[in-house]
Order: structure tokens, then sequence, then C-alpha cells
């Protein structure tokens, strides 16, 4: 790999750099990311097609979490370069490339439908009524082709997701996060993972899929009034998002937690807690939880129900 971002030109090894755009991406660095996989240039079809992909997963997370709409034409570049490839790399290679691309072409589709308008939105209201079933059936067929099992955790984490936020099926989501989380256990000790809320990796994405699946049955502990397993797993959940690096991801944690706070009667910490995150969120440009952030302080439950939300009750 070969950088070109000035007349000095130096060559860095495709993971390596790959790894370093991925840090800069879940740390927030979206624009800084994007330029030092644009400034490289790859000698062969399979790291171009490595390197579109990890630009389409930056330019995901930036909309997730920057309010953006960057991923469409960047998938759609991605989908080139590794549709080039057929016929021309190793079976297991290419499987797991396809894979990846098929993963983010999910998460893409997952986002249009829950983020309307620059808000969190969750259900059917105003929506393609196919487009659920048609997520959930991309998520099957990921789960069931996933090359390794932490992949195979990652899919079941997006079927929690579909079943909890577009089908209201509370009841069938945890048993996918559960899966989810078993997944991401037994490959903390290093096997490779996928993407998360906003995205991971397949060098180190354990810590963000055991995150993602503590955050979302914390989720469930707290709708069951069962606060104390809430805190348990969200405090978890925080602890390894920072340890994995996400900056915008641990701020968004961090707010489930001001949310016992003030459960718990602690207004005036819930709101400390809450101010810092607002701020820091719109330091970095992560202005769908900055919004979460200001909608709390202003009184609304970011866990409650989306008619309930909107009321800010």
């Amino acid at each position: 790999m070969t950088n070109t971002a000035s007349t000095l030109r130096t060559a860095v090894p495709l993971d390596e750099l790959i790894a370093a755009a991925r840090e800069l991406r879940i740390g927030g660095r979206w624009e800084r990311a994007t330029r030092l996989l644009e400034s490289a240039e790859a000698t062969d079809p399979r790291s171009r097609a490595r390197l579109a992909l990890a630009a389409a997963e930056v330019a995901l997370e930036r909309d997730w979490f920057g309010g953006t709409s960057l991923a469409g034409p960047r998938l759609a570049t991605a989908e080139e370069f590794v549709e080039s490839l057929d016929g021309k790399i190793a079976d297991e290679a290419h499987s797991d490339i396809h894979w990846d691309l098929d993963f983010l072409r999910l998460r893409h589709g997952y986002l249009g439908q829950v983020h309307v308008d620059g808000a969190f939105r969750a259900g059917p209201e105003g929506k393609d009524p196919d487009a659920p079933a048609v997520l959930r059936t991309h998520a099957e067929r990921l789960r069931g082709e996933a090359p390794d099992d932490v992949r195979r955790g990652w899919a079941e984490m997006y079927l929690g997701l579909v079943a909890d936020n577009l089908f209201a099926e509370r009841d069938l989501a945890p048993g996918h996060y559960e899966a989810a989380l078993r997944a991401g256990e037994a490959g903390e000790a290093g096997e490779a993972g996928a993407t998360g809320e906003a995205g991971g990796s397949h060098d180190s994405g354990d810590d963000l899929l055991v995150r993602e699946a503590l955050r979302h049955l914390g989720d469930h502990d707290h709708d069951h009034g069962d606060h104390a397993r809430a805190r348990e797993r969200w405090s978890r959940a925080t602890e390894l998002g920072a340890r994995a690096g996400t900056v915008p991801g641990t701020l968004s944690q961090q707010l489930l937690l001001a949310v016992l706070a003030r459960d718990a009667g602690d207004e005036a910490g819930a709101v400390a807690l809450v101010g810092e995150i607002a701020r820091w969120a719109g330091a970095i440009g992560a202005v769908t939880t900055e919004t979460q952030a200001r909608g709390f302080l202003a009184g609304v439950d970011p866990t409650a129900a989306p008619a309930a939300a909107e009321s800010g009750s």
C-alpha cells in the first residue's frame, strides 16, 4: 500500500492502514479516516475492494451518528470493486469480502428504516410495509452464510434489532441478543469480528459486539423494571465501548446511565452528566447523540416508546 497524499511516498501494509482508519472511524474522526483511505493507492483488485469497503463503513458510521447521507454512493463503489473480484481470488477470501459487503447493505437498509428525517423512529408508521420482512430475510441469510462465529453473532444482533425496532416483537429480540453476546464473548480472545451499532471491524470487533448486545439486553431489563441488572449491563457496555475506542458510541451509552440516575431520583446528577454528553457529542459532530441528549435535558426519555418520547413523557 502506497500513501500518495504528498510528494513523499511511503509503503504501508494494507492491514495496518485499514486498522488505523478503523480507529479513526469509531473514534468519530470520520473525515480523517476518509482522507487516509483515499490517500492510499492499491496495487491489486482485492486491496482496492477492501479500501472501498472500509470507506463505505466510515460513511455509514458518519450517517448513523452525524446525520449525513454519505453511505449510498460509497456502497455502490464498493459493490463495483467487490463484484470485479469474481473468479479472481480464493473461495474463502471471496466469501469473506462478499459477506462483509452484504452486511454493510443490511446495516444501511436498517438505518434507513429507523432514522427518518434526522430522528430515531421505530415502528412501521410512514414506511414501506414490506421493508422489515426484507431486512429480516436478509439478516437470516447472512446468519446462515457467516464465515465465522463472530460474524454470525452480528447477523443475530441485527435480527434482534429488526425484531425490536421494526416489528415491535419485544419478546423475540432478547434471544437474538443473547446469541450475539455469546458469539462476542467467545471471540474476545482475538477472533475477527464485524461491525456494530455504527460500525466495527474484522480486526477486533468483539468488544463492540458484546457492547451492542449488552446495550439492548439492558434496555429490556430496564423495561421490565430490573434497574440493577440494567445498570450492570449498561455499565459493562460503557466500559467495553471505551476500551474499543468508540467515542460517539460511549457517549450514547453514558446517556443510558443517565436514564438510570433520573429513575433513581438523582436528577441533578443525570442533568450534569447529560450536559457533558451533549457538549462532547456536539464537539465531534455526533449530532444524533447530541439531539438525544438535548431531548433528555428537556425531559424526554430516550428509552421510551416512540409515541411517549414524542410527547416528552
